[in-house]
């Protein structure tokens, strides 16, 4: 028998849709902004496709595992109690919880530590099990820019029905500093060498981050898009350099991490979240969406930019979106994916989608999704 340890940071990713861009010591700000839980809802499409019986898993109580763990036919044992030693009522969790609860599942020997998180979560649980234990990251945060992660939930079904126990990469464990990040700055440095399960093609890479010389047709994809942007036509820039060209070619003051709204080529509002994009649409009959994957990863929906949301998508279509991209990062990213958080939604994409390059130039990538 498989045995896994299994640790839900319930708050991983509630800062995305509202526009915080991490969760971080911002808990309570993104629950009085109204945002909701995304964790549980991804670890429980991990755990229902499961078929593999010959399974036990060593927990945590409550919203860290065992809640989401009730609801299937897996077997289990909690090994940590989370909420005894904290009083907070509205926080009853902390990365104290976490360390404390992967500490206490090493101690049965498990041959795998599967957690659901961002890269926060990486941080703590692999400050605790080193090289000691593989681990494997469930994305359920804002910032995934660590190696550890496999690309959705599903993926990491898959991950665990082919893996064999021996199959081990290394696996890049990266601190961000969510503080510069709020403010557009991208500051990451190496916490740590992980070992993780790995199957070509289901686990995500470590983040490449394009700079002005290495983004050599950035200039004609602004040009081009600038070019075919229509006066009646509500624009929605995604977050990254290669949209923040199209910004800077406008004149516009772009947020570098956030999504921003252009009409008739001028800036309508900045750095807006989920429930801002929402009214807009009720105002705007046509709009498009125009975004950039993120790094050698690929996302183009599903990472860093949870603002444009699934109802966000279904309102507009999935024909709103417009993918830039330049030829040099399109050469390190084999193919592109979307994780919506809906799986229906996903499935409705095609399975490749066009992506411009350059000036008038477009190459079509591979979607999975």
């Amino acid at each position: 028998m498989t045995s896994i340890g299994f640790i839900i940071n319930p708050y991983a990713g509630m800062g995305g849709a509202v526009g915080l861009k991490g969760t971080d010591n911002s808990i309570k700000e993104a629950i009085s902004l109204g945002a909701e839980p995304q964790s549980a809802t991804k670890a429980l499409r991990f755990l229902s496709g499961l078929k593999e019986k010959d399974i036990h898993f060593f927990t945590v109580n409550g919203e860290m595992g065992e809640n989401v763990l009730r609801k299937t036919n897996l077997s289990y044992t909690i090994v940590y109690h989370s909420e005894k030693n904290n009083l907070d009522p509205i926080i009853k969790t902390s990365a104290a919880d976490t360390k404390k609860a992967c500490l206490e599942i090493m101690k049965a020997h498990v041959d795998l530590l599967i957690f659901c998180g961002g890269d926060g979560t990486a941080k703590d649980v692999f400050s605790c099990t080193g090289n000691a234990v593989p681990i494997l990251g469930i994305p359920t945060g804002v910032k995934i820019f660590s190696g550890v992660f496999a690309t959705t939930p599903e993926s990491a079904v898959h991950i665990l029905s082919q893996w064999n126990g021996n199959n081990l990469i290394d696996g890049e464990v990266l601190d961000v500093d969510e503080e510069e990040y709020r403010n557009g700055n991208l500051k990451t440095t190496l916490f740590g060498i992980a070992k993780i399960p790995y199957v070509k093609g289901l686990c995500q890479c470590s983040k490449q981050v394009s700079f002005g010389d290495e983004a050599d047709n950035m200039e004609g994809i602004a040009n081009f898009i600038i070019e075919i942007m229509q006066d009646d036509t509500l624009y929605l820039l995604g977050a990254g350099t290669t949209t923040k060209k199209i910004a800077d070619t406008l004149n516009i003051s772009k947020t570098l991490l956030g999504i921003d709204a252009i009409y008739q080529k001028k800036l309508l509002k900045s750095d807006l979240n989920e429930k801002e994009i929402l009214t807009l649409l009720n105002y705007y009959d046509k709009v498009k969406i125009i975004i950039s994957p993120i790094g050698a990863q690929g996302f183009i929906l599903g990472r860093g930019n949870q603002q444009i949301s699934r109802d966000v998508i279904k309102k507009i279509g999935i024909n709103s979106l417009i993918v830039i991209a330049s030829e040099s990062k399109l050469q390190n990213t084999k193919s592109l994916f979307i994780d919506t958080g809906d799986p229906d939604l996903n499935s409705s994409f095609s399975d490749s989608i066009l992506v411009i390059s350059n000036y008038k130039m477009g190459i079509r990538k591979k979607l999975i999704h």
